[in-house]
């Protein structure tokens, strides 16, 4: 999913979360952007937001009259904002919001508020709760840190959301994010009641667990998360998304390296979303100065 939300952002070359629905549908349907060619391994809760965004998609193509082939290439931006694209129920807060993350703050973090914000969306639209939604925003927001060259110390700081209040748009966070965010995870591991649960609040606390007691080893890291048991996988996933953009490409293992499937088509996704982020931070800029000069 991570692939596919990388894939939207270079394509349409901005944060278009209806067209992010799009490609995770096909990855559901047709396993667009899976390494073995098809879905496997989808949660609950995204499975059922996939199905409501179907469901809105033929009703959205009947009251507008557009033939539903046309449906998933929908690019009228006026149409698009008539598109309920919170296809979530209610206290949804599974952690496949967060494992999919990284290509937002990636993206965006030439403009820390809006990367925040935007990575809040991007877990909303298939996971309702506000703790995924605020889980992904913290989260973002320590990534885009870490791509802004802070240490491993400022970016575990206690007081990290307190001090970049601004980039939260001045919007709270729910209480048991903002405990995470204020160190909960700085405790002895599994023995502590760290454990890598599909609940997003236990994911993002042993991912962070696992970020802050790796004796500055992304591989140590990455075991420490997996060993940590339940859902090892999606815990490794989101520590690594935080890890990778601060120990940065080469000091991931060699030996690991050679494994992984597709790895030059990564390569180059990885640099496409650092150009199109880059050119997306001009028009963005270009946008907003005349606005300033006309307040000066």
């Amino acid at each position: 999913m991570a692939l596919c939300l990388a894939n939207s952002l270079i394509a349409r070359r901005d944060f278009i979360p209806y067209d992010q629905l799009v490609r995770y549908k096909w990855w559901h349907k047709f396993g667009y952007m899976s390494s073995t060619g098809h879905c496997f391994d989808i949660g609950a809760a995204t499975s059922q937001s996939l199905r409501e965004f179907e469901k809105r998609q033929k009703l959205f193509a009947t009251q507008s009259n557009i033939p539903i082939r046309y449906m998933d290439c929908l690019s009228n931006y006026e149409l698009l904002n008539q598109f309920n694209v919170y296809c979530s129920e209610d206290e949804v807060a599974g952690n496949g919001a967060l494992m999919r993350l990284a290509p937002v703050p990636l993206f965006f973090y030439r403009t820390p508020d809006r990367a925040v914000e935007y990575s809040g969306c991007s877990g909303q639209i298939t996971h309702g709760d506000k703790k995924a939604y605020d889980a992904c925003r913290y989260y973002g927001a320590l990534i885009v840190a870490a791509l802004r060259g802070y240490t491993k110390e400022q970016l575990l700081d206690d007081d990290f959301y307190v001090k970049h209040k601004k980039w939260f748009n001045d919007k709270e966070l729910h209480p048991d994010i903002e405990s995470i965010s204020k160190g909960s995870y700085k405790k002895n591991g599994y023995q502590a009641g760290i454990r890598g649960k599909g609940y997003i609040v236990k994911a993002l606390e042993a991912a962070l667990w696992a970020f802050w007691s790796d004796n500055n080893s992304f591989a140590k890291g990455v075991l420490a998360a997996v060993n940590l048991g339940d859902d090892t996988d999606t815990t490794a996933a989101i520590y690594g998304q935080l890890a990778g953009a601060y120990y940065g490409y080469q000091e991931l293992p060699e030996r690991w390296l050679k494994h992984v499937y597709a790895k030059k088509f990564m390569e180059t996704l990885s640099k496409w979303i650092a150009y199109e982020g880059e050119c997306w931070q001009k028009r963005y800029e270009s946008s907003i100065s005349p606005l300033l000069t006309s307040n000066i």
